[in-house]
């Protein structure tokens, strides 16, 4: 059924163009350009943000700040084994997952830590690629108080999984 999702939905809109007597090859060749352009402006923003995390990843630097940071999660309930988890994903999903993931190899799906990584995982977001990505395509440069605010909400995210995980699915 999938597999006929897109020609369908393809066929419909030429069909209704056709309907309304409009050239449907060019409203698509249209819509393909401005997709292109969106494609151009968001661009730099992935490449800067998919450098610095590999960057962070292979000179040492996320495990060490992680370790340093420790203290201060186990402070606020969140598992000290998911500080690394807890750094990258707002900036990466797929590194994050890829913590995740080795986090679930490493402690199991059913640990507490490998349940709090998959409750993180699902409640939070990557901010800072959703904000690049849909402040690009709006053309706003001054994100104010948007950074700040999503940073917090992904922290009370990351404490919420801990808590709930802790609270309702103790290992």
């Amino acid at each position: 059924m999938t597999d006929y999702i897109v020609p369908l939905i393809l066929f419909v809109s030429m069909a209704l163009a056709l309907g309304r007597k409009e050239n449907a090859y060019d409203i698509m060749l249209s819509g393909a350009a401005d997709g292109l352009r969106l494609i151009v402006s968001i661009l730099p923003a992935l490449i800067l943000l998919l450098c610095a995390v590999h960057m962070l990843q292979a000179s040492g630097a996320a495990e060490t700040i992680s370790r340093l940071l420790s203290p201060v999660f186990a402070r606020f309930g969140i598992p000290p084994e998911t500080a690394l988890l807890v750094l990258v994903r707002p900036l990466s999903g797929s590194a994050a997952l890829a913590v995740g993931a080795d986090l679930m190899a490493r402690y199991g799906p059913d640990s507490t830590v490998g349940r709090t990584a998959a409750v993180m995982l699902g409640s939070t977001e990557t901010t800072f690629y959703t904000i690049s990505v849909y402040f690009g395509a709006a053309g706003i440069r001054k994100t104010r108080y948007t950074i700040p605010a999503a940073l917090f909400a992904d922290f009370v995210g990351f404490c919420m999984a801990s808590w709930t995980v802790r609270w309702f699915l103790p290992a």
